[in-house]
């Protein structure tokens, strides 16, 4: 489309992070108007819509402006500008694929979970595992992203590219469907959001009553039932008090008895789940943003080294590949050794819990950032001993090197990623699982903005690491070193939120027999 550099990558960062903040859209509509079957139909077929105006657009030449051929980077002002037009259409295709990959994002992972009766113990401990799988698969398709997709972007067109993508997505939606009859399906239970709000206006409005010293004090439902017979009934906990004032009993001549001034203590502890969740979320954040500041300078790195791996010529956007390989072997390891040892060491079902897996993950993702750092110090003395410092030329050092930071990452990525869709399905309540789920995403989409925010702060403070625009005279080596700093301190804060956080505590009822079953901590 003859953009400029700099345009280029901020639309690939807005992209990116706005493909992983529509999560909570998708979330959003699974719980509170259709089913998770249904949404994933839904925006697979926008998804579907966004490649194919993006496969038309590449294949219709004059619906972008005329290539610029043979010209420098320097002189690519000089190309032929898009019309107004051309751009629309650009970005029309663009977000709608956005808006389907974060649909898809938050309604694929909790249907597949909804396959598992949580209230069955035997059922639930293949949560976890299911949840390794999906990241196995999700692993697989970049895969095959970086390699095969790119040879084709490559060699064929990026016009073949997005009608293989096109076409991908329309076997995958067919696909799915074969499942239907098949699926344990979910019935939406309403806007959670409506709920956690009725919650703080009930609160506030309550605010002046005394909080009684008794549990029958407080206003409960449980003669409802749910599409499978029960209803989740989540017990007080002692955890912001000020919200228990929502579910206050009123006497029987009180005029003020409608949902927005007295709630049920289920509906009260959902909204302090999600309390509870926000500095697991904000905790996780900056991990996002090492992985932004990897898929960007890594890609760069790599341009200045030696790409032949046994001797074939490896593309610099294919580089992405080496975690995803790493990841691709780990998954099964984890699975079926690591976690069967883990569990008869610990007794817990999932071997370690999810916020534990999730701290091994920020501590390797520290790890990788001192690895980058080490990486990056020797590849600039490398120029600086070979006199290649502004050479064009790849210098003697191979781009596997760049595989020790990357490696290290995707096994952070490993145990971050599938420890918090896994955290936040079972932590989250029955009405608020796509929602749920979508918070993960909603870690990256944040964490993508921040990384571009970061680079520019630094840039300026550090009186311009990267102003030679030359990565062999400029200083990446410091700010990976300044990162794994960051990511220390991320750390510690970590702890001290997953030290506070509370597990839910799960009263299951049975409505049409006598006998309930009640769950301890999760």
């Amino acid at each position: 489309m003859n953009f400029s550099l700099t345009k280029s990558a901020t639309m690939l960062t807005n992209y990116m992070g706005s493909a992983y903040l529509l999560s909570l859209v998708g979330g959003f509509v699974c719980d509170t108007y259709l089913s998770r079957f249904t949404s994933c139909i839904l925006f697979g077929l926008i998804q579907v819509l966004g490649y194919g105006i993006l496969a038309t657009q590449a294949f219709i030449d004059h619906l972008r402006p005329a290539r610029c051929k043979d010209i420098t980077l320097l002189l690519m002002n000089k190309c032929e500008k898009a019309d107004d037009g051309q751009v629309l259409m650009l970005y029309t295709g663009l977000y709608l694929v956005a808006l389907g990959v974060g649909g898809i994002k938050a309604a694929v992972p909790s249907l597949g979970a909804d396959q598992y009766d949580e209230k069955d113990p035997e059922e639930a401990r293949y949560i976890p595992t299911y949840f390794n799988w999906y990241f196995f698969s999700f692993v697989t398709g970049a895969m095959i992203g970086c390699t095969f997709l790119v040879w084709v972007n490559t060699y064929r067109g990026w016009d073949w590219g997005f009608l293989v993508s096109t076409l991908c997505m329309v076997a995958a939606v067919l696909f799915l469907c074969t499942g239907n009859s098949f699926f344990r399906h979910s019935s939406p239970k309403g806007s959670p959001l409506t709920r956690i709000a009725q919650v703080f206006v009930a609160a506030f409005k309550n605010r002046n009553l005394s909080r009684p010293e008794t549990i029958e004090g407080y206003h409960e439902i449980s003669d409802t039932k749910d599409g499978t017979g029960t209803d989740e009934i989540l017990k007080k906990t002692n955890q912001f008090k000020f919200l228990d004032r929502a579910a206050i009993k009123r006497t029987t001549d009180s005029p003020n008895t409608g949902p927005w001034s007295i709630c049920t203590v289920t509906q009260v502890e959902e909204a302090k789940i999600v309390v509870r969740m926000l500095p697991i979320i904000g905790s996780t954040i900056f991990l996002n943003t090492c992985l932004a500041q990897l898929q960007t300078f890594t890609v760069q790195q790599a341009n200045t080294l030696d790409r032949y791996v046994i001797g074939i010529h490896v593309p610099s956007s294919s580089i992405p590949v080496i975690p995803l390989i790493f990841m691709f072997i780990a998954v099964p390891i984890y699975d079926r050794i690591c976690v069967p040892a883990l569990r008869k060491l610990t007794g817990i079902p999932t071997g370690i819990r999810q916020l534990q897996r999730i701290g091994v993950g920020l501590v390797l993702a520290s790890i990788s950032m001192v690895v980058a750092g080490y990486v990056e110090t020797r590849r600039k003395r490398i120029a600086v001993h070979h006199n290649m410092v502004d050479s064009p030329n790849p210098l003697p050092m191979n781009v596997l090197w760049l595989g020790l930071q990357y490696g290290i990452f995707g096994m952070a990525d490993m145990f971050t990623l599938v420890g918090l869709l896994d955290f936040f399905y079972s932590e989250s309540s029955a009405g608020m699982k796509s929602l749920g789920t979508a918070f993960t995403w909603f870690s990256s989409a944040i964490g993508y903005y921040l990384s571009t925010v970061i680079v520019n702060v630094v840039d300026d403070v550090s009186g311009g690491w990267f102003k030679s625009n030359n990565l062999n005279r400029d200083k990446l080596n410091y700010y990976y070193y300044l990162f794994a700093g960051l990511s220390t301190l991320n750390f510690g804060f970590y702890l001290l939120c997953s030290s506070w956080y509370r597990y839910k505590d799960v009263e299951v009822k049975e409505i049409e027999g006598e006998s309930k079953v009640e769950m301890g901590s999760v």
